[in-house]
C-alpha cells in the first residue's frame, strides 16, 4: 500500500517488479525459495494493487523463462532481464538460462500469446 500512495504522490515509478526469493549459498539458505505459485500470485496481486503503476514486470532471471511466459497472463506485462551474464540470482539458486538473445525473447512472448515490441527504457517502442 505505500508504494501506491507514493506513486498517486509522485507518479515516480515507470514499473514494478515482483522478484522471487533465492536464498540458496545465502545467510538465509534455511528458508525455501517462493513456489511459482508465489510468485505468480505476487505478480497478480501486483496487477491488481498497484493499478496506478503503468507496467509489471516478469523478471524471467528469478522465475525462469516459462514461468515468465504464464506470468504475462497473470498481469505482467513486461519481461525484463535481457542481460548476457546475470550470476548474482544464479550464486543464489537460479535455475533459469545466463542469458537470453533477442530472438529467444521474441520466440518466448510469441509462443505465450503475445506480440513483442522492443522498446527503449521509458517505454517508447523502438521500431
Amino acid at each position: 500500500v505505500t508504494l501506491r500512495e507514493l506513486q498517486d504522490e509522485t507518479g515516480g515509478f515507470s514499473a514494478f517488479i515482483p522478484l522471487a526469493f533465492h536464498s540458496e549459498n545465502t545467510q538465509l539458505s534455511h528458508i525455501p525459495p517462493t513456489t511459482a505459485m508465489d510468485d505468480l500470485k505476487n505478480v497478480a496481486a501486483a496487477r491488481l494493487m498497484l493499478d496506478n503503476f503503468d507496467h509489471i514486470k516478469a523478471y524471467w532471471v528469478m522465475i525462469g523463462e516459462k514461468l515468465a511466459q504464464v506470468a504475462l497472463s497473470f498481469g505482467a506485462d513486461d519481461l525484463d532481464g535481457t542481460i548476457i551474464e546475470e550470476r548474482i540470482t544464479h550464486m543464489a539458486g537460479a535455475k533459469s538460462a545466463i542469458g537470453l538473445t533477442k530472438d529467444q525473447m521474441v520466440n518466448m512472448i510469441t509462443k505465450a500469446g503475445f506480440v513483442p515490441v522492443e522498446r527503449d527504457s521509458f517505454y517508447h517502442p523502438i521500431n
